[in-house]
């Protein structure tokens, strides 16, 4: 039978079950999708491929699913680093934002944050941004796959001036892409603190009739909770369960101020965690009750954050992190293993954005988004674990080769559909530009 592409590696990880590895297998790809996974002696015999790709010291894992980010800030990465969150948000990064962000600068910085994540093993990211219709074009033309924000703030910005025209925007941009192979949408509401109730009870009611994700920033730090207490005399997430928000479709990113009532609240009620472990540390934001959260029921996806606040795109760093944050946490080094790490930041990222019946994991019919990843090297050697050695040892230089729905967007280590030297140049020639205004 002929196919469009063979992939044979050492090992395949298919995540589904979660602890499975295959030895000497292979992955046929047809139309875009994963057509069988098979042991490499059988593949050769059943296909004929018209590209074949042996990778015999490699791991092919799903694509990393990075459920948490703002792309266009890798435009912004280090320019206000050390700070607490609020001091970093409003005396430094909003006000750079109101002079600099526009379709360009946004353009500019997913190109740059795209390279960084395809070369990283990132096929999917979740974006919260402004100008989404930007990074939307921009995604989908490189061949990268996204799930856009659809932002709501209370404050007016270049993207609109109120409740009414982001609604407005958002309903816009979401029947722009509403038959892209590549890119879906979310409901982005900012944050609790960010956003009043008027505005989410009315996105609610788009919400009811489009069916999307709901992604904001929840619990993010104790400065959060204490502000809605006297605003409100509750905490956000009350907030959010009495506007009728806390379900399935929310995605709450952060959640690092938890009571145990809130963690089996957050587990009855099916909602989302984005866990952002790296950024939290950066931020001293507090650290997500992650192994508790997946104990209740919660299904604990993983992401970078933008990389103005992490200050990297790195899904494999995020995985060692939340590992070894979760055995801390919860003072238990059973706590999160290897496996249930990847499993975040594969599959569990795909079904938080409503994707899971697409990607997140390795299985025949789903889409081929696929990485290898090369544990020949020095510093993944000797190799007893696979998948613990992907979560502790890996680096993102070891990512040799990246597939986003068949098409082989990375190989031997270098991005094919971006001329990088060029993007590391425009973001020098930014970096100036904004430094010299400051």
């Amino acid at each position: 039978m002929q196919v469009e592409s063979l992939i044979n590696a050492r090992w395949v990880i298919p995540v589904e079950p979660e602890t499975q590895v295959l030895d000497f297998h292979s992955i046929a790809i047809e139309g875009g999708r994963i057509l069988a996974i098979l042991p490499t002696s059988e593949a050769r015999d059943q296909f004929v491929a018209q590209r074949t790709v042996d990778l015999p010291r490699h791991a092919l894992i799903p694509g990393l699913v990075n459920a948490h980010t703002h792309v266009a800030m890798s435009l912004f990465r280090g320019l206000a680093d050390d700070l607490p969150l609020m001091d970093w948000l409003q005396h430094h990064i909003w006000p750079a934002e109101q002079r600099w962000v526009h379709e360009e600068f946004v353009a500019d910085g997913t190109r740059l944050a795209v390279a960084e994540m395809l070369r990283g093993g990132t096929t999917c990211f979740n974006d919260m941004y402004f100008f989404p219709d930007v990074t939307g074009q921009v995604a989908a033309g490189i061949g990268m796959r996204a799930v856009i924000g659809l932002i709501l703030i209370d404050f007016p910005s270049a993207w609109a001036e109120d409740a009414d025209g982001y609604l407005h925007r958002a309903v816009e941009v979401h029947d722009q892409f509403r038959n892209d192979p590549l890119i879906t949408t979310a409901f982005a509401p900012h944050a609790p603190y960010s956003v009043s109730d008027e505005p989410l009870a009315r996105m609610l009611v788009l919400d009811n009739e489009l069916e999307l994700p709901v992604h904001m920033h929840v619990h993010e730090t104790a400065h959060e909770v204490q502000q809605s207490l006297a605003q409100y005399g509750m905490r956000p997430l009350e907030r959010l369960q009495r506007l009728g928000l806390l379900g399935p479709s929310l995605v709450a990113v952060h959640m690092t101020q938890l009571t145990d009532t809130e963690i089996e609240a957050v587990g009855r009620a099916g909602a989302q965690v984005v866990h952002c472990p790296e950024s939290n540390l950066k931020l001293a934001s507090g650290m997500c009750r992650a192994a508790e959260l997946i104990d209740a029921g919660v299904n604990v996806a993983l992401g970078t954050d933008g990389a103005a606040s992490n200050n990297d795109l790195d899904m494999l760093g995020e995985l060692k992190t939340a590992a070894l944050l979760g055995k801390g946490v919860a003072g238990d080094p059973s706590a999160l293993p290897a496996h249930r790490v990847l499993r975040a930041g594969t599959l569990n990222g795909a079904r938080a954005l409503g994707l899971e019946e697409q990607i997140g994991s390795l299985r025949p019919g789903k889409v081929a988004d696929i990485v290898a990843i090369d544990l020949g090297q020095p510093t993944t050697q000797p190799v007893y674990d696979p998948i613990s050695q992907i979560v502790y040892a890996a680096g993102r230089e070891q990512v040799s080769d990246v597939w986003i729905a068949g098409r082989r967007l990375v190989s031997n280590s270098r991005v094919n559909c971006l001329d990088v030297p060029e993007l590391v140049r425009n973001a020098a020639r930014w970096g100036e530009r904004i430094a010299a205004s400051d």
